[in-house]
């Protein structure tokens, strides 16, 4: 009776030292989920194959699993404590730099000062391109409906411009497609072409780091934003043809307006 005493007070002891420590794991991992980089759905998302399954499937299971360890990989700026979070102001700014938002207003601006008709007109169909990028775009993630990556902190700018699905990459297509208009457009010097490709490799690489993107959404979005320029160039609208299009306009809204006139006059 005398020897269990000190030994009830060890076990005692023991005990609450274990909880101290097991309450400190908890809070450790607590912390450290803050920064999580994939959600809770995408965590536990089955991979596995059977021999059963068709080849398709098997190989679409494994490219997939190969896409979200390469993602997770890639996102070093995913937080503050991440292990390149030291950089991520930095790299938010490169990302903000592939916004539609600037990239809009900076054209809508220049088609508005433009000095000369040619200029007038670039700036018109770049402004046209982007339109068309939003709605391709758009339709494709309504169309694949693919969940993004789980954001790691709560901001401003994510709150009222990150979208909710994920393929492709809006940023990653803007950025190709953008990058190829200036190449052939605007740009005729070796040192602008490396600058201009340097930018859409920036922007679409951002994505990544601060894991807004799975690799396949922006490699896609690469390609996607690389052929719409094609698009554009097929329906390139010059300027003559966009003067014609509004005097016709403008021929139908007066011939109307006389008719209106004429058929009242002849009532009275």
């Amino acid at each position: 009776m005398k020897m269990s005493a000190p030994t009830s007070r060890r076990n005692s002891c023991r005990g609450v030292v274990c909880g101290n420590r097991a309450s400190s794991d908890c809070h450790v991992r607590r912390r450290g989920s803050s920064c999580s980089y994939f959600s809770s759905g995408a965590q536990t998302e089955d991979f596995s194959v059977s021999l059963s399954q068709p080849i398709f499937t098997i190989t679409l299971r494994f490219l997939l699993a190969i896409d979200l360890w390469l993602s997770k990989r890639l996102g070093v700026c995913a937080c503050e404590e991440s292990s390149w979070g030291s950089i991520r102001p930095l790299v938010r700014l490169v990302e903000f730099s592939g916004h539609v938002i600037p990239w809009l207003v900076g054209t809508v601006y220049t088609l508005l000062r433009g000095e000369s008709a040619a200029e007038q007109e670039i700036m018109l169909n770049l402004a046209l391109a982007l339109l068309l990028d939003l709605l391709l775009v758009r339709a494709v993630k309504t169309l694949v409906r693919r969940r993004r990556p789980a954001q790691n902190r709560s901001e401003i700018l994510s709150a009222f411009f990150v979208e909710r699905y994920s393929f492709p990459s809006g940023h990653a297509t803007r950025a190709a497609m953008c990058a190829r208009f200036l190449l052939a457009q605007q740009v005729d010097t070796a040192s602008m072409r490396v600058l201009v490709v340097g930018w859409a490799t920036l922007v679409s690489l951002s994505r990544l780091l601060l894991a807004r993107h799975y690799v396949t959404d922006v490699g896609f979005g690469l390609a996607m934003g690389y052929c719409q320029y094609s698009l554009v160039e097929r329906l390139w609208v010059t300027w003559d043809c966009l003067q014609d299009l509004l005097l016709m306009r403008l021929r139908e809204r007066l011939n109307k307006a006389y008719s209106g006139l004429w058929m009242a006059d002849w009532k009275r």
